[in-house]
């Protein structure tokens, strides 16, 4: 008996546009023609794309299923490939699900990188975006790092600066400024990776000082990063006068 693609592909539990794709690479060979032009699939065929079937129902790639014999003979290095990406992949979603109950029990939110979820109440609605972006920017040590500096200084004028209305006089910016620069210089002292961060970088230097420019403009206003450019030039001075003051006291 002979079956036309639509027939074999009904049996397989497929479709015909499956089965047209398994020729197309290579999977499943072509069947002879009957004198009208319609191919005559065989048992033959549908034992192979059975077969073919049930290696894609085990997630195994089109690409790896000739790797995997379908002979009975399986490739045990190639299955072995084949189980530690399910494992990858089950761990993953497991990870997922398990982020996914959290905040449906209100204990993690969306607005931040996972491992930053016990921060983000201090952290204002720019300062999670940002946060979202420096994780596509920098390494898990670095995006640790900025979790800690988050949880020492928690409350360092981060209200007064989120609240900093755009058109804020000079000395309401100053003054901030003041306040902000202690906090800038511990951090650049307990991290100094925060000014050459080469090492901690996913992303070229260039792109990733691009992007961190184009996030902070579009996501503060004048004043805020008036004061952050004020407060970081501040903090650059109060590191440079400290190291001035410790190369005069070294004997």
């Amino acid at each position: 008996m002979a079956w036309s693609t639509r027939e074999i592909a009904e049996l397989a539990g497929t479709t015909v546009n499956t089965v047209r794709h398994y020729h197309q690479v290579g999977l499943l060979e072509q069947p002879d023609r009957m004198s009208n032009g319609y191919k005559q699939y065989e048992v033959r065929h549908l034992v192979r794309l059975l077969k073919i079937r049930r290696l894609r129902d085990l997630d195994v790639p089109l690409d790896q299923i000739d790797e995997v014999t379908l002979d009975g003979h399986s490739s045990s290095e190639a299955l072995r490939a084949i189980d530690a990406d399910l494992a990858t992949s089950i761990e993953r979603l497991q990870r997922a699900r398990a982020e996914i109950q959290a905040i449906l029990q209100g204990s993690s939110v969306t607005g931040v990188p996972a491992g930053l979820e016990d921060v983000a109440r201090w952290l204002s609605e720019p300062d999670q975006s940002l946060m979202l972006i420096y994780a596509q920017l920098y390494d898990h040590e670095a995006m640790q790092d900025l979790r800690t500096m988050i949880r020492e200084d928690p409350e360092s004028p981060g209200r007064e600066f989120d609240a900093l209305a755009p058109d804020a006089d000079e000395p309401a910016r100053a003054e901030l400024a003041e306040r902000y620069a202690p906090t800038i210089a511990k951090a650049l002292r307990d991290y100094p990776w925060l000014t050459e961060p080469g090492k901690h970088l996913s992303k070229s230097v260039e792109v990733t000082r691009n992007t961190v420019v184009e996030s902070l403009a579009a996501l503060y206003n004048p004043a805020q990063l008036d004061v952050l450019a004020r407060a970081s030039a501040l903090a650059g001075v109060a590191l440079a006068e400290e190291q001035v003051t410790a190369g005069k006291q070294t004997p």
